[in-house]
């Protein structure tokens, strides 16, 4: 494995986590993980592409080792003001060196977070790789009144972090997510996934809050309205046995409508790949993401 290296920066008013690797003079690429997910899982897609690149991944707000909100509400522009926030405290950490462009590789909410920044920073970011990032079920104006009463009475729910027995049960919960990883990879998120207490229970790295609805409808047409606006390249890569598909209650049709409103991607799928592809096929990802990178970095 690549060693990483790890730092705490203050962040809009929180302390946010940002793990490294590579050379420090290489040109720069932004790891975005997924809801419940954390930075260090990027170290097999790492591995998998090598030590060419600056790699630089955040613990989102609320989850790894980043702070948690005081008040439990986790909204996706307040984890887009966050990237674009580091993307400045990053820059700032070296002003001899003239403003790099941005390349973005997120995963799940972390494509989603991608997406959106791509949108709205569109004239800094070069490129972007898509996994699994396809937007969340649509939801429609009406539904709105039944979703904030939902949202209120939920507010004081989902208090306690989620507990395991041990170390094999939070193993066997990671196993569930991807019953195709490797044992030796399950055991490496594991150790960054959880904690024990000195009761001997493991214990989740999350902020339970975030098993709670978030305030605000995900709206198709406004994501679509974003994505329309992205100039960036874009590789967008699916996973064949992507469960978030139905769980999201997506049909072929509808996630190609998604993909269509993305001016400028290419389409790649990993065969045999369940949601959590780049845990189980870091090195086909690999083969796939860094042909891209060189071809569109500037």
């Amino acid at each position: 494995m690549l060693s990483s290296s790890s730092r705490c920066v203050t962040v809009r008013g929180l302390r946010t986590h940002l793990r490294e690797w590579g050379p420090v003079d290489a040109p720069r690429v932004w790891l975005l993980h997924g809801w419940m997910d954390v930075s260090a899982s990027w170290q097999f897609l790492v591995d998998a592409l090598g030590g060419r690149w600056r790699f630089l991944a955040p613990d989102w707000r609320g989850f790894g080792l980043s702070e948690w909100v005081r008040d439990g509400i986790y909204s996706y522009t307040d984890y887009v003001a966050d990237l674009d926030a580091l993307v400045r405290v990053v820059a700032a950490d070296d002003v001899t060196r003239a403003p790099q462009p941005v390349r973005l590789i997120g995963h799940s909410l972390g494509g989603n977070i991608a997406s959106l920044y791509a949108a709205a920073r569109n004239d800094r970011v070069s490129c972007l790789v898509n996994l699994e990032g396809f937007g969340l079920r649509r939801r429609e104006a009406r539904e709105a009144p039944a979703h904030l009463r939902s949202w209120l009475d939920d507010l004081d729910r989902f208090t306690e972090r989620r507990e395991f027995a041990d170390r094999a049960a939070l193993e066997s919960r990671v196993r569930t997510l991807s019953h195709r990883i490797a044992p030796e990879r399950a055991a490496f998120v594991v150790e960054h996934w959880g904690e024990q207490g000195a009761d001997g229970r493991w214990r989740l790295r999350a902020d339970p809050a975030h098993l709670r609805a978030g305030p605000d409808l995900w709206r198709l047409d406004e994501a679509m309205a974003c994505w329309r606006d992205i100039k960036a390249q874009a590789l967008w890569i699916d996973a064949a046995q992507s469960e978030n598909i139905q769980r999201h209650r997506l049909t072929p049709a509808t996630l190609a409508r998604r993909r269509a409103a993305w001016p400028s991607v290419q389409r790649a799928r990993i065969d045999q790949a369940g949601h959590m592809l780049h845990w189980e096929h870091p090195e086909r990802l690999a083969e796939l993401i860094a042909p891209f990178l060189d071809a569109n970095g500037a």
